[in-house]
């Protein structure tokens, strides 16, 4: 079968590899009909993460099931599905707790909990940039779709940036009639800002410096902040007559940029705890690692991120953290997708066939203009 394979820093070759097969008695194969190119898959794809060279990249996919493991009992060959990006046993500890995305059993490697398909350190699992996927504990992992086509480029969403920008309200604690701020315009904070709107925030401000993702977060109802322009936590606090946002969301991650370009990883964490008011709350669903080799310094290579946190504890404010448990929330965004009170395919903006993955890494890497949510077809 064809895959996207990460050759090393800024490449990415589509090649011919073994089709996946069953290997535990609880497994399934999915043939993939729609699989994305994440934000997140770029700090491998740059060369930050210590990701292996000829690994299968992709952990955004959803598909159709071709064949189950004998253990298989709920999912059924021509089922349409959603693979959650997370891959959970179950029955651990926090798998029974809601906690998929820290799974105890799933990811061999010391020291790590979760796992996911084809990203660094989660595990020896490929990923579903392929023409076709093995699902671990199939029955616990794989949401049932609406068969046919309808509403693909939606549910595509479904495996993690649609969920994981939920979290980020969840995480932040956000109530309705909240102001929310989104700090990064990229596909998991305009699905935050999104889900932030849907959940009756009263005002919702994203911060970017990318002149075509702050338009499609206009277009969604939410207030655009260009940081290129003046300093993005004066420009909310003039507007909100200093009181600042009830809660914020934090949707870069260690690789923040300034509007020059120049790297500061607290960048983001500082400004979300200037404009969050007194007692309100942090949703940091942006990546950060425990080490990170390419850091503009020595602390943040070791994960040390020196970040304005006596403020922090002064104003009162609570900060969550981590991947988004997907299970927890992908069957009701599922519903709302269903019901139209959800559209996160507002986000794409090119469907490539697999062969162009290449293309699509690199235009989406630059922020090409207009590149905002890339899908790939096998």
């Amino acid at each position: 079968m064809k895959a996207v394979v990460y050759q090393g820093p800024r490449s990415v070759e589509v090649r011919d590899v073994p089709e996946p097969k069953i290997e535990e008695t609880t497994d399934a194969i999915v043939k993939i009909t729609t699989t994305n190119i994440c934000g997140s898959d770029l700090h491998m794809y740059e060369g930050r993460t210590n990701v292996e060279e000829g690994k299968i990249l992709g952990h955004e996919n959803m598909g159709v099931v071709t064949a189950v493991g004998p253990g298989v009992t709920r999912v059924k060959e021509g089922d349409r599905v959603s693979i959650p990006f997370n891959i959970a046993c179950g029955s651990c500890r926090n798998c029974e707790r809601g906690w998929t995305s820290f799974c105890l059993r799933a990811n061999p490697i010391e020291g790590m909990d979760g796992a996911a398909y084809g990203y660094a350190n989660m595990g020896p699992y490929d990923g579903g940039q392929a023409e076709y996927l093995r699902v671990p504990w199939a029955d616990f992992n794989l949401l049932d779709l609406p068969p046919g086509d309808e509403y693909e480029n939606d549910f595509t969403m479904l495996s993690d940036i649609f969920p994981t920008g939920w979290h980020g309200t969840e995480l932040a604690g956000m109530r309705e009639g909240d102001r929310v701020a989104v700090f990064g315009a990229g596909p998991v904070g305009l699905l935050a800002a999104h889900s932030a709107v849907i959940r009756g925030a009263s005002e919702v401000y994203v911060v970017d410096k990318e002149r075509d993702r702050l338009a499609m977060a206009e277009k969604i109802g939410t207030i655009p902040i260009d940081l290129s322009e003046a300093d993005p936590v004066e420009q909310i606090m003039d507007r909100t007559g200093g009181t600042g946002a009830d809660c914020g969301v934090e949707a870069v991650g260690y690789q923040a940029h300034d509007h020059t370009g120049e790297e500061h990883p607290e960048l983001v964490l500082d400004n979300l705890v200037k404009v969050v008011r007194s007692t309100g709350g942090i949703g940091v669903v942006g990546v950060y690692l425990p080490e990170d080799p390419g850091a503009v310094n020595e602390q943040a290579k070791q994960g040390r991120i020196a970040w304005d946190y006596g403020s922090f504890f002064m104003k009162g404010q609570h900060m969550g953290t981590g991947q988004a448990p997907v299970k927890r929330y992908n069957r009701q965004l599922r519903d709302l997708i269903v019901a139209g009170k959800a559209n996160p395919s507002f986000l794409v903006s090119h469907e490539l066939s697999l062969e162009q993955a290449a293309e699509g890494y690199e235009k989406f890497d630059r922020r090409d203009d207009g590149w905002t949510k890339v899908l790939l077809r096998p």
